[in-house]
């Protein structure tokens, strides 16, 4: 009976066991050039303005979510931001172009938010009283935070429809950079907008009419931090992507005015897409929703802004929000490296996520400001999402690398040096759902690349093999060996959809209240990278020979 059962239940297993497949990968990585750089400061989160009543697809995310309303006093909040030392935030969104500051005598009683039928996106103006600006600085700067404010750039105008029209108001917006140098404070940028750009959200701008008032913004930029040493950017338009838009933006505005382009991403549709998961998941869709909005900007700035640098200031994935149970998941973090890594290969110095706080999409609770799967938790097991914003920010350079493969599509790869040391750092994303890949890393000063099929090795290629002259110091064990350091994240349970994940295999625990040391395991340097189906990996190789890296 026992071996009838064992034989059947082998039998049953049979199908699932074979279903898992190996497969044999090589990267080859270029350490011999930068083909794009970022900013020390390139993972960003922002902090949104919605009211806490506001409701999106049935979803109501956003209590005490706002740059408003936010609980600044939180220890985990503060905690989370200091891990990464320098976090920029980039307060800003649908409700920016509504906030009137209780500063300089403004022309509309200091109230919140309120609800009202033909009113922006259903709501009257709202407003930042400077007590709340006071606390709001006082946090970014007990907490290491670089901060973009998006300044109203509607004041002032007057609508017919979605079309806004008439000049820009400054006085408001002045005042506040005024009392801003008055008390000390540092915003390292200052934004002009949010989505008025091309055919707009909730409200447009035309092209000739916001370059007009971004002269004016500048000049007054200037002529408020004169005496200053430190002369903050200016960032424009903050909008979706529109290519004859953006061309006039810059054309009009002339040399120098907008000194960082940014435009917003949710290249995975609206928050109530049944089918984000398989969009998620599907290397065709994370190519081809993105690339060429990636290609166009990077175009449109050369051609026209060549003094300009390309941030996407706000990407979600999801609009509206993000999906429950998608957003808020293992699953999402797939979209998320991807992004970080493709956005990095296009010359984009900045990548903003939105957001700390608020919506399915955030990196933390919007109460409790536990971590969800892209940072933290704290009941004994932590979310992922924070965890691969952090390891990058910790791991990843700003030195872009190209990186060739002979592998499918379903392992996506980027490679970058490595941050505040030698070598390369390689991001691995295994989007298949049986596929384990057993990879082989060379180095491209030893090898050739035959067109896209194949790759022709030449003798001493492996990366392990000792380069002579290497300028870096390797990682050795007591038996002299050279090691890579490796983080894998995995769900838990192997559930794509769970909240929980885990680092080499090992739950990641707060404890007392601490965030957790994030360890590597070592591997010999000559052995190949597995890595599982549906799982995450960044691997540091310290000893690569990289020249670019040096």
């Amino acid at each position: 009976m026992g071996f009838s059962l064992t034989l059947f239940l082998i039998l049953v297993s049979l199908p699932a066991i074979l279903a898992q497949e190996l497969n044999f990968a090589k990267i080859v990585v270029d350490g011999t050039t930068e083909i794009a750089e970022t900013d020390d400061t390139y993972i960003c989160a922002t902090i949104d303005w919605w009211p806490s009543d506001y409701c999106r697809y049935g979803f109501c995310t956003w209590q005490n979510a706002s740059a408003i309303t936010m609980d600044l006093s939180n220890p985990l909040l503060a905690k989370t931001i200091q891990a990464f030392k320098h976090l920029r935030i980039r307060v800003g969104g649908s409700p920016e172009d509504q906030v009137i500051y209780d500063v300089g005598n403004p022309e509309n009683p200091c109230h919140p938010f309120q609800k009202m039928e033909n009113g922006l996106f259903g709501y009257t103006k709202g407003c930042l009283s400077m007590s709340r600006w006071d606390e709001l600085n006082q946090f970014f700067s007990k907490t290491g935070a670089v901060v973009t404010f998006g300044l109203n750039a509607l004041n002032g105008r007057h609508n017919q429809g979605i079309l806004w029209l008439g000049d820009w108001d400054p006085s408001n917006a002045k005042a506040l950079i005024k009392y801003t140098i008055s008390k000390g404070y540092h915003i390292d940028s200052w934004e002009f907008g949010n989505e008025l750009s091309g055919g707009g959200i909730g409200a447009r701008v035309e092209a000739a009419q916001y370059a007009k008032d971004l002269i004016i913004l500048k000049k007054i930029m200037n002529e408020l931090y004169w005496k200053s040493s430190f002369k903050p950017k200016l960032v424009a338009p903050g909008g979706f992507y529109d290519k004859n838009w953006f061309n006039q933006l810059l054309q009009d505005s002339g040399s120098g005015v907008v000194n960082i382009v940014t435009y917003h991403i949710y290249n995975l549709g609206p928050a109530n897409d049944r089918n984000l998961v398989n969009k998620i998941l599907d290397p065709s869709h994370l190519s081809n929703s993105i690339l060429g909005t990636f290609t166009d900007v990077e175009q449109t700035v050369q051609e026209h802004g060549p003094w300009a640098s390309i941030w996407v200031g706000e990407s979600g994935g999801a609009f509206g929000g993000g999906a429950p149970n998608v957003s808020d998941r293992f699953v999402n973090s797939f979209w998320y490296l991807d992004q970080l890594g493709m956005a990095a290969k296009h010359n984009t110095k900045v990548y903003c996520r939105q957001t700390l706080v608020g919506g399915n999409y955030a990196l933390l609770n919007r109460t409790t400001f536990e971590p969800n799967p892209d940072y933290y938790r704290q009941e004994h097991e932590l979310f992922i999402k924070p965890i691969i914003a952090l390891l990058w920010h910790r791991l990843m350079g700003t030195g872009v690398l190209e990186v060739d493969t002979d592998a499918s599509p379903e392992l996506r790869i980027y490679g970058h040096c490595s941050k505040g040391r030698g070598g390369v750092t390689l991001l691995l994303l295994n989007l298949s759902k049986q596929s384990e890949f057993i990879i082989t890393v060379y180095n491209r000063v030893n090898v050739n690349m035959q067109g896209k099929k194949g790759i022709l090795l030449k003798r001493s290629s492996k990366f392990g093999h000792k380069q002579k002259n290497s300028r870096d110091k390797k990682k050795k064990s007591s038996d002299g060996l050279s090691y890579r350091e490796e983080y894998h994240l995995t769900p838990k349970d192997g559930d794509i959809q769970s909240q929980t994940s885990v680092l080499n295999g090992n739950p990641l625990n707060v404890t007392n209240g601490e965030l957790p040391t994030l360890h590597p395991v070592l591997n010999d340097d000559n052995s190949p990278i597995y890595i599982s189906p549906l799982s995450i990996a960044f691997i540091v190789i310290p000893n690569f020979e990289a020249p670019a890296c040096a």
